[in-house]
């Protein structure tokens, strides 16, 4: 089992990375927090990785913490949550913003997440929130964006989740008018708000 990573980033997209270990090219899929603090190409990088094996491949999982990397691996442990939704779900919302809303019970702000429906909701919270009593909520960091860019970043980041880039670009357009260009992870959360109107909703492929 990889359990962590340490190379040059040759590569990185909204879901996934591609770091070189001397000279083996790893595809590293990753929560959109994590892609958003990475530094620029061609620099040293270090992920924690989580392998997931199946019997038709081997998937490799990357953080920049061992918070989140817990996290995801609680995620993983709920009924009917693979990896490609735990990490949509930790895409859509932070670990400061998921360990509130599964202990309240919030199922609204939970089915904001692309790909996480009521039933989905409703196993995470009935069977992740006693295991959340040793889990502290932090203050959240504001992540290094360059102000430049960070709009097609985030329209980007939409797409992969599954939205249409058109709506995605509207979308993007309405956030930063309403909250401000802010930081890629603030301008992100204003910009799936506006996908929780029914408009919205009808506009994800």
């Amino acid at each position: 089992m990889i359990g962590q990573l340490r190379g040059r980033l040759t590569d990185k997209r909204p879901n996934q990375v591609l770091v070189d270990v001397g000279g083996v090219g790893y595809i590293v899929m990753v929560p959109l927090s994590t892609y958003a603090t990475l530094g620029e190409l061609h620099t040293e990088v270090t992920l924690l990785i989580h392998t997931h094996v199946r019997e038709d491949a081997l998937s490799l999982y990357g953080f920049l913490s061992s918070r989140e990397k817990h996290f995801f691996e609680m995620l993983l442990s709920a009924s009917g949550v693979g990896p490609t939704l735990a990490l949509k779900i930790l895409s859509g919302m932070s670990v400061e913003e998921l360990v509130p809303a599964i202990r309240g019970s919030d199922l609204a702000r939970l089915t904001k997440i692309p790909g996480v429906g009521r039933k989905t909701a409703e196993r995470i919270v009935v069977e992740l929130r006693d295991k959340l009593d040793a889990v502290t909520v932090e203050v959240e960091r504001p992540a290094a964006s360059s102000p430049a860019g960070v709009e097609a970043d985030v329209v980007s980041a939409l797409v992969n989740l599954g939205y249409e880039a058109r709506a995605a670009e509207s979308a993007v357009a309405d956030a930063r008018r309403e909250n401000g260009s802010g930081n890629f992870e603030k301008l992100l959360r204003a910009s799936l708000q506006a996908f929780s109107a029914p408009k919205g909703r009808a506009a994800r492929t």
